[in-house]
């Protein structure tokens, strides 16, 4: 596996030669301008409407207020633009004709499957880099728990790189960029789900089914890193999740080179 570096530099390389990478950073950082400035200010006026009732105003603090809602919301936008990062991964690659190619080098398949996450785990954390910068102004005007504040980074890290896991999935299963784009979309959009089909009751008459079914939920995991949780319970689950799907990606792409 000592080709995966040369395999995420020219994932990366190609995705920002393309006008995709800058337009996905530029409206990422848009969005997240605009939910930061709304929380703020949501959470400006809760602030003033409290000053009448001290007990209440003195539990009131910028992570619970602000940075929660704030890292929430962006995980819901990272659940729609992640899958337009990676649905060319493998199909842009059958598309261009160059899946052969890549295929009979000497490369083994762990190097593309590792080469081509890890450049997508890269972009990710460019993105939530940005989200930090917005983080680290309420440090000189507020004091939110820097804790806290970095358990949450490392939840919004953890759960798109859950994502760009399965949007390696998708690619690598379709053949066209805008099929691989809607599986990896319902994809993530199932594991962001199946706490409310678990109650639903629709699995509940087969024991263990519907506990495994929250488990299963990115969100049970994550809103534990948003509250200051840092758990190896769901630091595990990240794990498994991204390395469950990287073993199907690897399957996937082996079955390929070997028709």
């Amino acid at each position: 596996m000592r080709h995966v570096a040369s395999v995420a530099g020219r994932e990366l390389h190609s995705l920002f030669v393309s006008p995709v990478a800058y337009g996905v950073l530029s409206l990422f950082s848009v969005l997240a301008g605009m939910f930061f400035i709304i929380f703020l200010n949501v959470f400006e006026q809760y602030y003033f409407m409290l000053q009448r009732d001290p007990a209440q105003l003195a539990s009131l603090n910028l992570n619970d207020g602000l940075l929660r809602e704030f890292y929430g919301s962006l995980s819901i936008v990272l659940l729609f633009m992640i899958p337009g990062i990676t649905m060319g991964v493998y199909a842009a690659e059958k598309a261009n004709g160059t899946e052969e190619l890549l295929l009979t080098s000497p490369l083994t398949i762990w190097d593309i499957v590792l080469g081509k996450f890890a450049a997508g785990a890269i972009f990710i954390a460019v993105m939530v880099g940005i989200v930090g910068l917005f983080s680290s102004a309420l440090f000189f005007y507020g004091d939110p728990e820097v804790g806290r504040t970095a358990s949450g980074l490392i939840g919004l890290l953890l759960i798109g790189w859950t994502y760009v896991a399965i949007g390696g999935v998708a690619s690598a299963i379709a053949r066209s960029q805008t099929v691989a784009f809607l599986i990896a979309l319902v994809g993530s959009m199932t594991l962001l789900l199946v706490p409310g089909i678990a109650e639903l009751g629709i699995a509940g008459t087969a024991p263990g089914v519907a506990d495994t079914l929250r488990y299963l939920s990115v969100q049970l995991h994550f809103d534990p890193l948003l509250s200051g949780l840092v758990d190896t319970a769901d630091l595990g689950y990240f794990a498994i999740m991204i390395g469950g799907f990287l073993v199907i990606t690897k399957a996937i792409v082996e079955s390929v080179r070997w028709r």
